[in-house]
């Protein structure tokens, strides 16, 4: 059963109610597997960046225990070289689905973990899963090129990858930031992970030329905003250039361009982005019009097609769930969830020497 103290959190006048809530993290937890496991659905597969994010809502809505079960379940399924697979396959044992290992994926164990223990103060927690993010950050910081991007993943047979995505790499830079935050307050100084956060911040907010073209995906939009790399004027300048593109009035945010299609995960995700940018009646206005993809037991569809009007695809997602509790719980004030998207006092890294 949720605290109620916590659930408080979760509480947002024209969004949810205590009662919604509380119902949106029990069908969340109904996903959950006994061994901590958690997929986009039941029968569905499971990647590691949205397991972390469904475990930090977890958290957020004082569900400790499911939340620390989740991340046991990252360690015990960390490969040697510090990566997880990019997908697995739902069943009584969790199998690969796809092989590939991809950077971002691999990074957001530290945003999680650190986000735990602010929400815990476990130290015996942070202490078991520090060797963890150590050897996650290690994997993800030798696919970083020379321009300070990182690399998206390596493929199935070891190949790494070079071209590099703005949103991942905007992901990694979060991720690092969270992952020097823990370094610091264990008294483990890190002064390779400061200069490639540093190398990374400088290229998301400097150089797009040094990452895929994929203008048309929302996330590229307003990634750079959440990952943190950018604040104050220039997130909100970078809010402003794609509003019109992207926002559907009532509805949400789109994914992709020209696509009609709005997606619970990305609007909830753009709120944050709000939310960080010092726009928070933004953020509960965008939380308000993504309620027409509530279902009636808590959980959300995953988008909706608006010229057919019809739900697509026909999925209840945890990950949607997920990213609308840390939303809700941000603009609640809920402490662990502010300090990790709010970065107020996260790390920054240093600046590099050139351009």
């Amino acid at each position: 059963m949720t605290s109620p103290g916590r659930t408080e959190r979760l509480v947002l006048d024209g969004v949810l109610t205590a009662a919604q809530a509380r119902q949106t993290v029990k069908g969340l937890l109904a996903i959950q597997r006994p061994d901590g496991a958690i997929p986009w659905f039941r029968g569905g597969h499971l990647d590691p960046w949205d397991h972390t994010e469904s475990a930090m809502a977890l958290d957020a809505a004082g569900e400790h225990a499911a939340a620390e079960a989740a991340y046991r379940w990252l360690a015990e399924h960390q490969l040697t070289d510090g990566s997880w697979y990019a997908a697995y396959a739902d069943g009584e044992v969790q199998e690969p689905k796809d092989r590939a290992r991809e950077s971002n994926f691999c990074a957001y164990v530290a945003v999680g973990v650190w986000h735990h223990y602010l929400a815990t103060g476990d130290e015996a927690f942070l202490q078991r899963m520090w060797p963890v993010v150590v050897a996650a950050v290690g994997f993800v910081l030798r696919l970083q090129l020379p321009g300070g991007q990182i690399g998206w993943k390596r493929e199935a047979d070891g190949t790494a990858v070079r071209e590099a995505l703005l949103t991942g790499s905007s992901s990694v830079h979060h991720a690092l930031r969270c992952a020097l935050a823990m370094a610091e307050h264990r008294e483990r100084p890190q002064p390779d992970w400061e200069l490639a956060l540093g190398l990374l911040g400088h290229a998301v907010r400097r150089h797009p030329e040094r990452f895929l073209d994929k203008g048309s995906y929302s996330m590229d939009w307003y990634y750079p905003v959440l990952g943190g790399a950018l604040r104050g004027e220039e997130a909100r300048a970078r809010i402003e250039e794609g509003w019109e593109r992207f926002v559907v009035p009532g509805l949400g945010v789109r994914c992709v361009l020209p696509n009609p299609w709005v997606t619970g995960g990305e609007s909830a995700e753009l709120a944050l982005a709000l939310w960080a940018s010092g726009q928070p009646d933004r953020a509960r206005l965008i939380l308000e019009w993504v309620q027409h993809l509530r279902a009636e037991d808590g959980l959300y569809w995953t988008g909706y097609v608006f010229d057919d009007d019809a739900v697509w695809p026909e999925e209840l997602t945890s990950w949607t769930a997920g990213s609308l509790l840390l939303a809700v719980a941000a603009l609640g004030g809920d402490e662990a969830t502010v300090e990790v998207f709010g970065g107020e006092h996260l790390p920054e890294g240093l600046a590099p020497d050139c351009c």
